[in-house]
């Protein structure tokens, strides 16, 4: 089990990968700072705010619908708190 932010960065981290490109990126792109990316991806929130959520998704190149397409977010897999 794990919870909506690890899923969360998970994927992130999967896409990343899949594109060849780098947290940095996501951050220019974003505009959000280094820090708050690093806890972002990091588990350090205990709660992202959707927001946030959704520049990385765009930044990702990816639509919600394709970003959430993943058995990372299957409500078996989530622990919901």
């Amino acid at each position: 089990m794990m919870t909506l932010n690890q899923a969360f960065a998970k994927r992130v981290r999967e896409i990343i990968d899949e594109k060849k490109t780098t947290q940095y990126k996501i951050e220019q792109a974003t505009g959000l700072y280094h820090s708050t990316m690093n806890c972002l991806m990091n588990g350090k929130y205990k709660a992202s705010n959707f927001k946030t959520m959704a520049l990385v998704i765009r930044a990702l190149g990816l639509s919600l619908n394709e970003f959430f397409d993943s058995p990372l977010f299957d409500f078996d897999n989530l622990e919901i708190e």
